[in-house]
């Protein structure tokens, strides 16, 4: 599940595990970065509003790493047992967040991953667009920002930008779903969508 800050992903994959659940699947639901001990030990680096001196390259080297502990110890694992995993987030927001928004590259970033993600790659990608106006809008009205959070609207612009972008490169993988529609509608575009996943299985 992917999608600028604030695009409601936590409740659609709520709703999506209660989905495949009723479909007699095994779910695990993950995030990144995080996920394990050493994940989340990264994200709390990542994420920590102190560190704003924190260059673009670390940055996407520390996601890259949270990641492969993340595919190493969870993901590959539970998808290697018959699992379903929902994670939110993955490769798909360093390509947009370091690769575009920070001006790495899109290339770059994922060499840099190819190594984290090794064959565990989405089956599908369900993308909550939102206008990084709204995004920026709804997380101040929730919590304390983090330090990505914290961000310039411009850099958020960027961000909703370059993911309608990788939707447009990866038209096969990557499923747009309007992040301005009712939830139980979000809900049933992507239950459609992962219906004919598993009826293809």
């Amino acid at each position: 599940m992917e999608g600028p800050d604030g695009s409601g992903k936590s409740t659609q994959i709520a709703l999506i595990k209660e989905y495949l659940e009723q479909e007699g699947k095994d779910v695990i639901i993950t995030r990144e970065p995080g996920g394990n001990r050493i994940s989340e030990a990264i994200r709390e680096i990542i994420l920590n509003k102190d560190y704003t001196e924190m260059s673009p390259v670390t940055e996407m080297m520390l996601y890259a790493s949270a990641r492969a502990q993340l595919i190493a110890e969870v993901v590959g694992p539970a998808i290697d047992a018959g699992k379903a995993v929902i994670s939110d987030r993955f490769v798909d927001s360093s390509l947009v967040y370091q690769g575009m928004a920070r001006g790495l590259g899109v290339d770059t970033v994922y060499e840099i991953n190819k190594v984290a993600i090794g064959k565990y790659m989405p089956d599908v990608t369900f993308l909550l667009d939102l206008p990084a106006e709204v995004g920026i809008s709804r997380k101040k009205d929730q919590k304390e920002l983090d330090r990505m959070e914290r961000e310039s609207l411009e850099f958020h612009k960027k961000v909703a930008e370059g993911y309608r972008s990788l939707a447009d490169r990866f038209p096969d993988r990557i499923k747009t779903v309007d992040a301005t529609l009712p939830i139980d509608e979000i809900c049933g575009i992507i239950k459609a969508s992962v219906k004919d996943i598993l009826s293809s299985i």
